[in-house]
C-alpha cells in the first residue's frame, strides 16, 4: 500500500498536512502529535516584520464551526528562522511555510529569506492578506492582482510555490486559472469564507473585528465543490482543505481532484485529529483494495 503523494516535485510521505494557523509551526502540538507520521507541516503565517493582530475578542464558536479573526498575528521572520526552522529539522516531515504580506514587496522580502533555507520544501502564499495598495481588497478577490503577484513572487522564490485561494470570490476557476497562468507550481484551497456572529443578549458583534472566517465542518461540501472546480480548471496539483475531520473526509476531497489535503479547525477540537485522518486514509485503502493512494486522485465518476 503506497500512500506517497508528489506535489510540485516535492514527495509527500502520505497526503496530509496541517492547514495554516491551525498548527502553530508544529512545536505546539507535538507533545499530541508524531509530526514524523505526516505529510508536511504547514506553519502558521510568516510576514516580513512582527504583525500584532486583530483586537480581540477573536474567536467565537457557531454552528458547525468558528469564526476567528486573528489578524494573522506573528513574530516575523526573524524569530521564525531563529526558532521554528531548527525545531522542525528535527522531523522526517517537510516543511512548508505559509508567506503573509500587505504589499507584494512583503511577500518578495520573505521569500528571498526564506530561500536559503534547505529545510523548507514549499511556499504557500496566503493571498487572503488585505492589499494596502488597492484599497485593503485582498489579493485573492481580483485576478489581475492574483495574478500579479504570483508572477512577482515566482520570479523570487527558490521553493515551488502554492497559492492559497480565498473563496469569497465569485468564480474560483478564474482565480485557479490566474495562479497557474502566472507560473504557480500548486494551489490549496479553500480559504476561510467570511462570516460573522452577533451576541443578541448584548447586542454586540461576537468578534471585535466584526467579521471572521468561517471555518470547520460546516464548510465541507463547499470546498468539495471548489476543489472540483478548481481541479478541472487547472492541471496542476491541488491541496485541499476546509472541514476535514476524518480519513473519510479526506478521501473524499481526493477522489474531487485533490492531490493532497489540510487538516485545519478540527485540531482545536482534537489535537489527534491529523494523525487519525491519516489512519482513516490507510482503512480506507485497505477496505477499498486501493494499492495506490494516487489512483484516488479525481476519480470520483
Amino acid at each position: 500500500m503506497n500512500t506517497e503523494v508528489i506535489i510540485a516535485g516535492v514527495p509527500l510521505k502520505n497526503p496530509v498536512m496541517t492547514a495554516s494557523g491551525t498548527f502553530g509551526s508544529g512545536m505546539e502540538y507535538s507533545e499530541f502529535v508524531d509530526l514524523n507520521r505526516l505529510g508536511a507541516v504547514v506553519t502558521k503565517g510568516v510576514a516580513n516584520v512582527p504583525w500584532p493582530g486583530n483586537p480581540t475578542p477573536r474567536v467565537a464558536e457557531v454552528y458547525g464551526g468558528m469564526l476567528n479573526a486573528i489578524g494573522l498575528q506573528n513574530p516575523g521572520i526573524d524569530v521564525f528562522l531563529e526558532r521554528d526552522i531548527p525545531f522542525l529539522k528535527q522531523y522526517d516531515t517537510k516543511v512548508i511555510v505559509n508567506v503573509c504580506g500587505r504589499t507584494v514587496e512583503d511577500y518578495v522580502e520573505v521569500a528571498e529569506r526564506l530561500g536559503e533555507e534547505a529545510a523548507v520544501a514549499m511556499l504557500e502564499i496566503n493571498v487572503s492578506c488585505p492589499n494596502v495598495k488597492e484599497g485593503a481588497i485582498a489579493f485573492g478577490q481580483k485576478a489581475d492582482a492574483l495574478f500579479r503577484i504570483t508572477q512577482e513572487i515566482k520570479k523570487y522564490a527558490k521553493q515551488p510555490v502554492i497559492m492559497k485561494l480565498s473563496p469569497n470570490v465569485t468564480d474560483i476557476t478564474e482565480m485557479a486559472k490566474a495562479a497557474e497562468a502566472a507560473g504557480a507550481d500548486a494551489l490549496s484551497l479553500i480559504n476561510t469564507i467570511t462570516g460573522m456572529k452577533i451576541d443578541i443578549h448584548r447586542k454586540k458583534f461576537a468578534i471585535a473585528n466584526r467579521t471572521g472566517g468561517m471555518s470547520g465542518p460546516a464548510i465541507k461540501p463547499i470546498a468539495v465543490r471548489m476543489v472540483y472546480q478548481a481541479a478541472q480548471a487547472v492541471k496542476i496539483p491541488i491541496i485541499g482543505m476546509g472541514g476535514i475531520a476524518n480519513g473519510e473526509d479526506a478521501v473524499e476531497f481526493l477522489l474531487a481532484g485533490a492531490s493532497a489535503v489540510s487538516v485545519g479547525a478540527m485540531n482545536f477540537v482534537n489535537p489527534y485529529t491529523t494523525v487519525e485522518v491519516v489512519k482513516g486514509i490507510e482503512h480506507y485503502m485497505e477496505q477499498y483494495h486501493v494499492e495506490n493512494v494516487t489512483d484516488l486522485i479525481g476519480a470520483v465518476s
